[in-house]
């Protein structure tokens, strides 16, 4: 059983500021500093920091070579990454010191996918392996379809969220992990998190869905099953790759046998050492710093 995630790699420009800068404010900030990001490439960083073999698959420009060096020196086979003439996916985020963070995304590479890369990437994994997929990358529709048609099992994370998610076969897919923001827009609805909860595994049913809610928990869904963790208490100084350490260490447990209560415990713990560390996929822990 292999586990492909198939998505982005960003090279991160993190400005350090008092606050989110407002329209037609001009700020002075902090010296710039250079990341290694992308949602993809930090929940390939996370899976593999949980425990997981992980095979990452996407599209880069010369410029973003070092972040093949970065994900291979945790442990992420990029074999399946291609390099084009053109530009790397890039991320300018603002960071307050409270942790909050604005983000601007240039796609670069990331939307550079096609058919061909595709097929050569999948041609590789065959049923019962796993597939990851966020909504950095074009072409998500046909490679869910093809990843179901092979037998591959599907995890799905809709983020960042926009209107075009809601056209994909997301009735192919067998785990959806949003936080409340994610889940409220493919639910259609707002309302309290359980609200949303029940509404999702309505319009799913016998999905696995869970669904992050910051310093309220994470919340669990499967038909009339429901389970709730509690966040884990921390001093944040970046936000930027909570959710994606919580995907990585969730589904690495799922897939490892762990019961779901058990992973989301373990996920929520990661996630709150995630957020203490500044960075995205430098500040996720590895498995043997969390408690046992």
């Amino acid at each position: 059983m292999k586990i492909l995630n198939f998505g982005s790699l960003n090279i991160d420009l993190v400005f350090r500021v008092d606050h989110i800068i407002l329209p037609g404010e001009t700020l002075s900030g902090g010296d710039v500093e250079y990341f290694a990001g992308g949602k993809g490439a930090n929940q390939s960083v996370a899976l593999s920091k949980a425990g997981a073999e992980v095979f990452h698959g996407g599209k880069i420009g010369e410029d973003g070579r070092w972040l093949l060096d970065k994900l291979n020196s945790y442990g992420v086979n990029t074999d399946f990454v291609k390099v084009y003439d053109g530009p790397s996916g890039q991320a300018i985020i603002q960071l307050t010191p409270r942790g909050e963070n604005s983000i601007i995304l240039s796609a670069g590479g990331n939307r550079k996918i096609e058919e061909k890369d595709i097929e050569q990437t999948l041609s590789s994994f065959s049923e019962g392996d796993y597939l990851v997929l966020q909504n950095e990358i074009n072409g998500t529709e046909g490679i869910i379809r093809r990843a179901r048609e092979k037998g591959m099992r599907i995890c799905i994370n809709p983020a960042p969220f926009d209107s075009s998610i809601l056209s994909w076969p997301l009735d192919l897919v067998d785990i959806l992990i949003v936080n409340e923001h994610e889940g409220a827009g493919l639910a259609g609805a707002s309302g309290a998190f359980e609200e949303i909860l029940d509404k999702l595994t309505r319009l799913f049913p016998g999905k696995d869905i869970v669904m992050t809610a910051g310093v309220e928990g994470a919340y669990y869904g499967c038909d009339d099953e429901r389970i709730h963790v509690p966040a884990v208490k921390a001093d944040a100084v970046d936000t930027t790759a909570a959710g994606d350490t919580f995907l990585g260490y969730y589904l690495a447990a799922r897939i490892d046998g762990t019961d779901v209560r058990k992973a989301m415990e373990m996920a929520a713990e990661a996630s709150a050492v995630t957020v203490s560390r500044p960075g995205a996929m430098d500040s996720i822990p590895f498995a043997a710093e969390l408690k046992d």
